[in-house]
């Protein structure tokens, strides 16, 4: 799938993904042998323009967390480019490295393994600062308050541990940590699936807000339709190591073409109780990525497989401007 650098929204690709693959090697024996290799992401590419969020989605075990790690180097890729803002990421080694995670963050899914129980949280949000030695120690104090005050908390509680907050204060601290360094792009991997309802309407507000006033980029990782709806702009969905639809947000949810985005968007419940919807209820489970099908490797759970589907894979290409899909119901 090739685009323009610049979008249609007129803002240039800060983040383009080519043909990403990781793999994780499985051992076995006395020896400790390789004796398979888990395909947890297998030729994944697309872009994320300045200033948008890009939606990831897809069922759990499916690569959207690999993928993120992997574009931040907290995992080592096994092939594929990742280019920042015109710099090959995966080349960069010491120092240059060290600089260049200043502009690229990431706030983890668990807001309670995220944060070191034995440091009060301003030291955790102000961490960064010091590690990249930006301003004297009263200068990085001020900043931690700023952020904490930013994501909705007070600046007493940078005196306090992890476990004084709740759960929703502790993701607000770990998007304060992110924002600490005055990233341009941040992965935002599941911040909200381990909160209650009330309070993930909360942390996504924040999320815009903090976009709109520092003008980030967000990878925003998910598995829940409706909040992909809520904070994306354009949604890339995942299943088995492999981006299966791309497209702008209204499109995709207007007009999914992939059947497994077909049945995910069946999931999605409708605030209305005298409306019904029609599930689509795929058949089996998600196939291992130890040995992943042949072909599409959707195919074997898809309710509208050829025998073509099981022989060949089909191509990822644009269906229409902004919209890429690979299947070959729709090719």
């Amino acid at each position: 799938m090739s685009e323009s650098v610049f979008g249609s929204n007129g803002h240039k690709t800060l983040i383009r993904v080519e043909h990403l693959t990781k793999h994780f090697p499985v051992r076995g024996g006395v020896l400790q042998r390789i004796q398979a290799w888990v395909q947890a992401v297998d030729d994944v590419s697309f872009e994320i323009r300045e200033g948008e969020t890009l939606g990831l989605v897809g069922e759990s075990g499916c690569g959207k967390t690999t993928v993120g790690r992997t574009m931040l180097r907290l995992l080592e890729p096994t092939g594929g480019n990742v280019t920042f803002d015109g710099v090959d990421v995966f080349q960069l080694r010491g120092n240059e490295l060290k600089a260049m995670r200043r502009n690229m963050q990431i706030i983890f899914q668990d807001p309670y393994s995220s944060l070191d129980p034995r440091m009060p949280v301003g030291e955790s949000v102000g961490e960064g600062l010091r590690i990249h030695r930006i301003g004297t120690p009263t200068e990085r104090r001020r900043i931690v308050q700023d952020m904490l005050r930013k994501v909705g908390l007070e600046e007493y509680h940078a005196r306090r541990y992890p476990h004084e907050f709740s759960g929703g204060q502790r993701q607000r601290i770990g998007i304060a940590r992110a924002l600490a360094l005055r990233p341009r792009f941040i992965v935002a991997d599941e911040p909200v699936s381990a909160l209650d309802v009330s309070i993930q309407s909360q942390v996504l507000n924040i999320l815009r807000d903090l976009q709109a006033e520092f003008n980030l980029t967000y990878l925003f990782i998910a598995h829940n339709m409706s909040v992909v709806e809520h904070i994306s702009d354009r949604v890339a969905v995942m299943y088995l190591g492999k981006v299966v639809e791309l497209a702008g947000r209204g499109e995709l949810f207007a007009n999914p073409l992939h059947p497994y985005t077909q049945a995910l968007m069946s999931a999605i419940p409708i605030p209305d109780p005298h409306l019904r919807k029609q599930r689509i209820l795929l058949p089996g489970d998600v196939p291992s990525p130890l040995n992943p099908p042949k072909g599409c490797r959707f195919h074997p759970r898809c309710p509208v497989a050829m025998d073509h589907c099981a022989v060949q894979e089909p191509r990822f290409q644009d269906v229409s401007p902004g919209h890429a899909v690979a299947c070959w119901r729709v090719a």
